[in-house]
């Protein structure tokens, strides 16, 4: 009986998962307007009454969805950063790297189904009431992400909470004309010199680092 039991709380989790994963690409591939219920539950590959069970409203799956990109997603993009670094001493040159790696986590999947829902609350209240929790979790969770990538001589700096921010709000803007300059090359941006010559600026100069 436990057994059994289990098996259905597994299968249950499993169904969910397939299904945020399909709330999120649709909300990349056919933007906010398109990713209705039937969408995901096509690119999911699930019943409509197991779509329905998990989630009986439209919006309630792409809230949850948001909750799914803070969760997993970022966690998953944590550990890919982390690792690529994991050979990269402290100085200058990581901080290079960590800037290039942090760049490119705003050209991925999860960063435009997020821009999708930004742009959807603008005229919907209710859907911005609901959202306003999860950007603050996922602000939170992006410094968790940043205290381990940078490493401690960074993270100890005075100006590291302000280079932090900075880089936070200067990318987010920086990648929107992206969705529609698509032969732009992120790994081209002017702005990644700026943003490495500000680092060293705030982190360097003085000798702490």
């Amino acid at each position: 009986m436990v057994t059994e039991t289990r098996n259905r709380q597994d299968r249950a989790a499993g169904s969910r998962t397939l299904i945020l994963d399909a709330a999120v690409a649709c909300l990349v591939e056919l933007g906010y307007a398109g990713a209705s219920t039937l969408a995901i539950q096509a690119k999911a590959g699930v019943s409509r009454g197991r779509l329905l069970h998990h989630f009986p409203s439209r919006d309630e799956l792409l809230l949850a969805a948001t909750q799914h990109l803070t969760a997993s997603r970022l966690l998953q993009t944590e550990e890919r950063v982390v690792a690529l670094l994991a050979d990269v001493p402290e100085g200058r040159g990581r901080v290079e790297r960590c800037i290039d790696l942090l760049w490119a986590t705003f050209h991925e999947p999860p960063f435009w189904a997020a821009v999708e829902l930004w742009t959807a609350a603008r005229t919907d209240p209710a859907l911005a009431a609901a959202l306003r929790p999860q950007e603050r979790a996922l602000r939170n969770a992006i410094r968790r992400v940043g205290e381990r990538i940078w490493g401690p001589a960074v993270c100890a700096h005075p100006n590291y909470p302000e280079l932090g921010e900075l880089l936070f709000t200067s990318m987010r803007g920086a990648a929107l004309p992206y969705m529609f300059e698509h032969r732009r090359r992120p790994g081209s941006d002017p702005h990644l010199a700026l943003w490495k010559s500000l680092a060293h600026r705030l982190l360097f100069a003085d000798g702490q680092c």
